[in-house]
């Protein structure tokens, strides 16, 4: 479980394939404090540290989460967002996040706010997944490569998110561009209750 509050970015320093999956290999700032087994959203996807050395982790991606992410389009050097799990005895910051990335969306604005900028994101319409919850509204919460966000103008397939300078600077959304793929977990009360309504 996570908030989408990003503690910093770690950078991908080698990536190895093996037959479905990828184990990239990465570092940042609290490597040392990483376990065996721990879990890390990376990007807004949860994955499995499985193995430690010195300065560097790895993790390993499956052919699932590779298929429903923009995990397999990353390259050596580039930044992933990173949260360690949520600690249940502080406050919850952003909103409930599983790191089950449900799928990807591309930037297809960007708009200065003085000060601010509105990224507006598209991903394909299905209605069969809106009424599984699927779908994003006004002032509800998105995640965003991890980034816990306020929705602003949702549509059917379309949703913008208004990034402060803070954010921008610490996380990967500084590197966001037109056309940039990034990937998107939708709020997981609106799937539960999405779900109830079926029953009803």
């Amino acid at each position: 479980m996570f908030s989408g509050i990003i503690e910093e970015f770690a950078t991908i320093v080698d990536i190895h394939h093996d037959r479905d999956n990828i184990d990239f290999t990465l570092t940042c700032s609290f490597t040392d404090e990483l376990s065996i087994d721990q879990s890390v959203a990376h990007n807004g996807v949860c994955l499995t540290v499985v193995s430690i050395n010195g300065d560097n982790y790895v993790v390993t991606a499956m052919k699932e989460t590779l298929d429903r992410t923009n995990l397999g389009l990353l390259k050596v050097g580039d930044k992933v967002n990173v949260e360690r799990s949520m600690l249940m005895n502080g406050r919850l910051d952003g909103h409930i996040v599983q790191g089950h990335v449900d799928q990807t969306a591309t930037c297809t604005a960007m708009e200065d706010a003085n000060g601010s900028t509105y990224f507006t994101f598209d991903y394909p319409e299905n209605r069969e997944m809106a009424r599984n919850g699927y779908f994003t509204v006004d002032k509800g919460s998105v995640t965003v490569n991890g980034v816990s966000l306020t929705v602003c103008n949702p549509t059917s397939h379309t949703f913008q998110v208004a990034i402060i300078p803070y954010t921008m600077e610490h996380t990967n959304f500084q590197d966001i561009r037109i056309g940039t793929m990034v990937n998107i977990e939708f709020d997981v009360l609106g799937k539960y209750i999405a779900r109830l309504q079926q029953f009803s």
